[in-house]
C-alpha cells in the first residue's frame, strides 16, 4: 500500500533539503536558513520519517544523498525554482512590468505609435507578455467589449455607445497614394485626384475609413469615382500588387513612410496630390466597466505618450 504521507512535506522541508544537497553538510545549510544545527537536525529528522526513508547518508566529510533523497532533491529544485519565478512574476505584476497586455489598433496607429510604445515597454519589461492585433475599427470594438483587448486605438463606429468608452485624444490619419517606383504616374506632378480614376486601385472594402476618404476626395473634386478596384483587406496583399502592378493603393501615411523606409527597399513613392486626403480621427479606447492591469495601464500611458509626440 502507498503512503500518502509524501503529501505532508511542507515547503520549509523542501527548502532544508534543498540547502544539505547545496552545502553537503548540515551545519552550513542550517545557518544558510538561519536556523540553528539542533533545528535542523530535528526537522530532517521528521523529514525521513514522514518520507520512510533516508534522504542523505552521514560520514566524516559530511552528507550525501540517497537514492530516495535525490528523487526528492529533484522535486525541491523544481519547486523552489517554480516558486522564486513565481513571485518574481507577482512583483513584475505589481509594478506593472510583468503580465500579460493585449492591445488592437487599426493599421495607422499600430504602425506610428502601438510598436514605438511597445518597443519602449519591453526594453524596461523584457518579460512582459504583449500582444498586438490589426484589424478596422468595427471588430477592435467588438473584441474590447468581448474581453479579448485591455485597450484599443480605433473608432466607434454605429451601433456602438461611445459612452461605454473612455476615450482619450488620438490622431487623424493622412492617406498617401502609394505606387511603385516605376509606375507611370511615379515621379510626375500628378495634380488632381480626379486624373486617377482610370487606373487600376487597390483598396480595403467599401466602407472601410481610408477607402471612404479616398471616395470623398473624388466626389469633392466632381470626378468619377474608380471602378476598376481590387478588395482586400491584407497589407501583404497590397504590397505584392503595389509591387507587380501599376496599382494604386491608398496608405495611411505611416505606413507609407514605413514601407518607403530603410532605403527605399520595396521600390515604392507616393503620388503628389493637390487634394489632401484625410480620415476622420481615431481615438485611444478602453472600457469604463474594466480596470486595466499595471502592465495595460503602463503601455497605455507609453502610447499617449507617443501620440502627443506626433502632434
Amino acid at each position: 500500500m502507498v503512503s500518502d504521507s509524501p503529501f505532508r512535506l511542507k515547503l520549509s522541508h523542501f527548502r532544508l533539503i534543498a540547502a544539505i544537497a547545496e552545502h553537503g553538510q548540515l551545519s552550513p545549510a542550517a545557518a544558510s536558513l538561519s536556523m540553528t544545527q539542533p533545528a535542523a537536525s530535528r526537522m530532517l529528522t521528521q523529514i525521513e520519517t514522514i518520507v520512510g526513508a533516508p534522504l542523505f547518508e552521514r560520514h566524516a566529510r559530511g552528507m550525501s544523498a540517497t537514492e530516495v533523497g535525490r528523487m526528492i532533491i529533484r522535486h525541491a529544485d523544481t519547486l523552489l525554482t517554480e516558486l522564486r519565478e513565481t513571485m518574481l512574476e507577482v512583483d513584475e505584476y505589481k509594478v506593472g512590468k510583468g503580465g500579460r497586455v493585449r492591445v488592437g489598433a487599426v493599421t495607422g496607429a499600430a504602425v506610428g505609435y502601438v510598436m514605438p510604445a511597445i518597443q519602449k515597454l519591453k526594453a524596461v519589461s523584457p518579460n512582459a507578455d504583449v500582444h498586438i492585433d490589426v484589424a478596422p475599427s468595427e471588430a477592435l470594438i467588438r473584441d474590447l467589449l468581448a474581453g479579448h483587448f485591455d485597450f484599443v486605438l480605433g473608432r466607434v463606429p454605429p451601433p456602438y455607445d461611445p459612452r461605454d468608452f473612455i476615450i482619450a485624444r488620438g490622431r487623424i490619419e493622412t492617406v498617401d497614394l502609394v505606387v511603385r517606383k516605376d509606375h507611370p504616374l511615379a515621379g510626375t506632378n500628378t495634380g488632381s485626384i480626379a486624373d486617377l480614376g482610370g487606373f487600376e486601385w487597390v483598396m480595403q472594402s467599401a466602407g472601410a475609413p481610408v477607402r471612404v476618404a479616398v471616395e470623398n476626395a473624388f466626389l469633392e473634386t466632381g470626378a468619377v469615382l474608380p471602378r476598376n478596384i481590387i478588395n482586400t483587406t491584407s497589407l501583404l496583399a497590397m504590397i505584392a500588387l503595389l509591387v507587380t502592378s501599376d496599382a494604386i493603393a491608398p496608405l495611411s501615411r505611416e505606413v507609407s513612410e514605413l514601407l518607403r523606409s530603410n532605403g527605399g527597399g520595396l521600390g515604392l513613392a507616393v503620388l503628389p496630390i493637390h487634394e489632401p486626403i484625410v480620415v476622420a480621427p481615431y481615438h485611444l479606447l478602453s472600457l469604463r466597466s474594466r480596470r486595466l492591469s499595471p502592465l495595460a495601464g503602463r503601455l497605455r500611458e507609453l502610447v499617449s505618450q507617443e501620440l502627443a509626440r506626433g502632434e
